[in-house]
């Protein structure tokens, strides 16, 4: 299966287009909102580190936050957000000031609170993950660890999130709005958990086209 796979200037894009090809996808690299138009693979990914303010630039500078929300929003193109590639679909965040993000998803990016000496910020390592409900693309993964490294958080209302994990409190681990997904850790630093849920989410792209054909 082909996967639009979006590069921005700031994701580790190799690392995740590594971990789909190992998965059964076919990436193929979109810089910039005319290459995703162009596009006809049935499902895109978009990574993201750093600050989710930067990676809003160059979205909007790349002409790709308009593309991806005709085809997210507008064609229902099945999509995975990574990291700050899920931080960027929600409504705000008030990382280094106060940004827009794209509205796909209620709620607000907001800093991790420190909890005592054992829990700094950023958090970076291991945690397992708690499913809310059946967790969608995330089921048979309840329990498995995961990396993660972000000082931000998106706190988005309960009907929005697929799971969560603990860090002084519990923490939105991923998202989900129809075919909009979203996780907060790395599933391509993740081992073998981290290649069952690529798996787990082409498996439903699948699904979903055969269902549609």
């Amino acid at each position: 299966m082909r996967v639009s796979l979006v590069e921005y200037g700031i994701g580790n894009v190799r690392s995740v287009e590594n971990a789909l090809a190992r998965a059964g996808a076919e990436p193929e690299i979109v810089r910039d909102g005319d290459a995703l138009r162009a596009s006809h693979a049935p499902c895109i990914v978009m990574p993201g580190v750093g600050a989710v303010g930067e990676a809003l630039r160059l979205l909007r500078e790349r002409g790709l936050e308009a593309a991806l929300g005709e085809k997210v929003i507008g064609r229902g193109t099945p999509f995975l957000g990574i990291c700050v590639g899920m931080q960027v679909m929600a409504e705000s965040c008030e990382e280094f000031g106060e940004h827009r993000g794209f509205g796909w998803l209620p709620g607000r990016v907001r800093r991790i609170e420190q909890a005592g000496a054992a829990l700094r910020v950023p958090h970076v390592g291991w945690n397992t993950i708690a499913l809310a409900g059946d967790g969608g693309f995330l089921a048979g993964l309840g329990g498995e660890h995961f990396y993660f490294v972000h000082s931000y958080w998106l706190d988005c209302p309960d009907d929005y999130v697929a799971a969560r994990t603990e860090y002084g409190r519990p923490i939105t681990a991923a998202v989900r709005r129809g075919g909009i997904m979203g996780v907060q850790f790395h599933p391509e630093k993740s081992s073998v958990a981290g290649a069952a849920l690529l798996r787990g989410f082409l498996g439903r792209v699948t699904a979903a086209a055969s269902a549609a054909a």
